[in-house]
Order: structure tokens, then sequence, then C-alpha cells
């Protein structure tokens, strides 16, 4: 008769016992929904020490490969002479001795320069101010945002721990291979960073699948100027975008205080304009600079420059005529520049010959109608409340900015909520790693 153990029993082997000895069978005590909250738990646990590794384990150079070297001029060089490099396509400039070993003073940008020109006695004398030195704008700034400088060898979690604690943006010497250092630094910003944490996102689940609300990074939209008042009035609203990496939200007041219109942000300065650009910040409406800014020339030129003009003679801001329609260059012709010359035949005759060059049109933006509310739907960047902490880095990351606009969910005309930055998501991420 066949027996149990000869059905169980593997085929003799020399050598090998073949007996098979049987377990009783135990049932699991822990009911399926235990059991899948275990498992889950192993999954995360796994996830968050996957991605700690992942950090720890990447230099701050492998964010740097194909990084360009920064460009960069002495602390007594002249805010002219920086204006200079930005227009030969620099993004900015660090201000530097050139001593491997020296930190960095700071970083200039256009928006820096902007800010630096309308600023106190510099707005009735800018050709002035572009020959001061870079020191003296610096100073201007009562905090400049610090600039750190981190090895290459050292982790990316050193580098966000470095955002986290203050730092604008950081300098990283050049060492790389295929190319020879001597001495160069290139720049590591915020973006950068976000880059390299969104490539690998997945290890940070289930945080980035969570709401922007839920994870509390809406942050109240405190950089906020009426479209109606003067742009002048927001410079130091833009000095704190700057250092936060953000911008400043522009609404409507009165009836509607909290509906975007648009925004006024540090990078649309670096992108769209040149150093002309002051003399619309002096003249104009945070409402019309915003048109100013995304537009540029468009089949309303002459009117819109003359209109400029006219207002910053009436308030005797004949420097900032002459920098509006040549952009800081002397005028070539004789001692009566435009400054000077008040008539409407000398105004009309100023736009014909200027029309190409108003400020923010060089930087190639295309053209179209003179409008704030155009500007927004072209430009202004805004998801809702329930917006994943993921989708929101992807919508930052593929417009080439630093931060969103939050926006109520039901209210058809979006009524501004807040404004998550980069800077924000990175402090959500870091706190996952803990």
């Amino acid at each position: 008769m066949l027996k149990l153990h000869h059905l169980l029993s593997p085929l003799p082997h020399r050598g090998v016992s073949n007996v098979v000895t049987l377990l009783p069978f135990r049932p699991s005590t822990a009911s399926g929904p235990s059991r899948r909250r275990r498992r889950r738990t192993r999954a995360i646990g796994g996830a968050h020490s996957m991605a700690m590794r992942l950090l720890q384990t990447h230099d701050v150079s492998d964010l740097c490969i194909g990084k360009p070297a920064l460009r960069w001029l002495l602390p007594s060089s002249t805010v002219a002479d920086a204006v200079a490099e930005l227009d030969r396509g620099a993004t900015a400039v660090a201000v530097w001795d050139g001593d491997e070993g020296s930190p960095v003073a700071g970083r200039v940008s256009m928006a820096d320069v902007l800010l630096f020109l309308c600023a106190g006695d510099n707005l009735a004398s800018p050709a002035a101010a572009l020959q001061a030195t870079l020191s003296d704008l610096l100073l201007a700034a009562a905090a400049p945002p610090p600039v750190r400088r981190i090895e290459p060898d050292a982790s990316v979690v050193e580098a966000v721990d470095s955002l986290l604690g203050g730092a604008h943006c950081l300098v990283v010497p050049v060492r790389e291979r295929w190319r020879e250092s001597r001495g160069e630094l290139c720049w590591l910003t915020v973006e950068d960073v976000a880059r390299f944490f969104l490539s690998s996102i997945g290890l940070f689940s289930p945080t980035a699948s969570r709401s922007v609300s839920e994870l509390g990074v809406v942050r109240p939209p405190t950089l906020a100027v009426a479209a109606g008042d003067t742009a002048l009035s927001a410079l130091q609203l833009l000095r704190a975008a700057v250092a936060s990496h953000t911008s400043v939200a522009v609404v409507p007041g009165g009836l509607f205080p909290h509906r975007l219109v648009g925004e006024i942000s540090p990078s649309s300065l670096c992108s769209s304009c040149d150093v002309s650009a002051a003399a619309a910040i002096a003249a104009l409406s945070a409402g019309d600079l915003l048109g100013f800014i995304y537009w540029g020339t468009d089949i309303q030129s002459e009117a819109r420059l003359h209109a400029v003009r006219s207002r910053l003679r009436r308030r005797n801001l004949h420097g900032m005529v002459d920098l509006l329609l040549y952009g800081g260059v002397d005028p070539s012709s004789s001692s009566s520049s435009s400054s000077s010359s008040s008539s409407d035949d000398d105004d009309e005759e100023e736009g014909k010959n200027c029309v190409a060059t108003s400020p923010c049109g060089r930087r190639g933006k295309r053209g179209g109608m003179f409008s704030a509310h155009a500007a927004m739907r072209e430009e202004v960047i805004a998801c809702q409340r329930k917006s994943s902490l993921v989708a929101v880095m992807v919508q930052a990351l593929a417009h080439r900015s630093t931060h969103v606009w939050v926006v109520d969910d039901d209210d058809e005309e979006g009524e501004l909520v807040g404004v998550v930055g980069l800077l924000d998501v990175l402090r959500v991420l870091r706190h996952h790693l803990l």
C-alpha cells in the first residue's frame, strides 16, 4: 500500500537523506489589513532609507556636471561693468576677488541693478549710480542674500541644509576630470537642487503625492501690491522677493483685493529687461509695469514711450529719460540731450528713434497688447490647494520658476490664497528623511 511519506519524499540521492519532515500548519493570527499595513510600513521605511542613501552617496559635483563657470567681478568694479556682463548673457555676476580660498561677497543680477537704480538719490541721478562700485550696491541692500561656498565632494544633504539654513545660492569649485579647473566656480541654485529631487521623487512617497495644503507649505501672499499703486512703492517687496525666491503679486484692490492680476518677479526682470527698465519702474504703476515687462515693444510703443517720458519729465527725473532712451550710455549728440527737451515734436522724434530699444524689447519678448490681464494669462503660474507636491514641482521647474501661486479651488475668478516656493518644497522633502 502506497503511504503518504512515499509521495512526499524526493528521489533518493547518494549521501543525502530522503526523509521529509512534515511541520504542523499554524494559521496566521494577523488579519489581512494588518499584514498589508505592515508591508506598507516596511515599504515606506525602505523608501526613506533609499532616499537618504541617494542624497548621501551623491556629491554636489553630480549636480554641477556641464555647468559653465560663473562670471565674476572685483568688488571695486562699477555697476556699469556688471551691466555689461549681464548684457553679454550672464544670469548673474559674482562679486569676488578671484582668490580660490576667499568667499564670494555677493551675487548681482539685473533685478539687483534695477532696484539699486530706483532707490533713494540714485533715482535722480542714475548715470552716477552706474559708476558706483559693486560694494556700494551690496551695502545699499540692508541685508543682501548670502552666498555660501560648498565643496564639490559634499553630499546633496549638505547642500540642502545650507539653502534651508539661509544661503540664497551656493558656489561650487569646478572640478571635472575632462575640464581644467583653473580656480573656477559655478552657481548651484534652489532650482538645481529641486530638479535633482524631482528625478528621484518616487523615493519620497507618499509625501510627494500629498496636497500642498495638507503638507502646510502654502504661505500667505504677504508680498502683494495693488495694480493702481506706483511701481516704486513695491521696491521693498521686490527686495524681499529676491531674498525668498518668490515674487510680488499684483492685485486689483478695491472690491476684489485678493484676486490675482499678475506678478512682478525678479526672474522676469532678469530675463526680459535691461537697465533702462528702471525708468519704467520710476514712471509707471504696478499694473502698467506688468504689460511693460511682459509685452515689450508693440504697435503702440511710440505712444507708450512718450507717456513714460512725459511722466518722468513732470517729476524732474531727466536722468531717467536718458536711461530710457540710451540705456545708461551718454548720448553721442550735443550737450542738449533728451532731458533738456520737452516739446512734443522732440518727443515724437525720440520715440521714432527708440522704439526698437525699449527697455523690455531688447531681450526678445513677444509683441502684443499692453495689458496686465493678458500678461497674467500668459505668464503667471498658479495651482490649487489640492494640487500634489510633485505636481507643483513639475509646474515650477517646467516654467523655470522658483514658486507657484495658489488660488481658490472654488472661485472662478481665481482668488489668491497663497504661494508655494521651491524652498518650501525642499524643506518638506528634507523633513521626510528625518
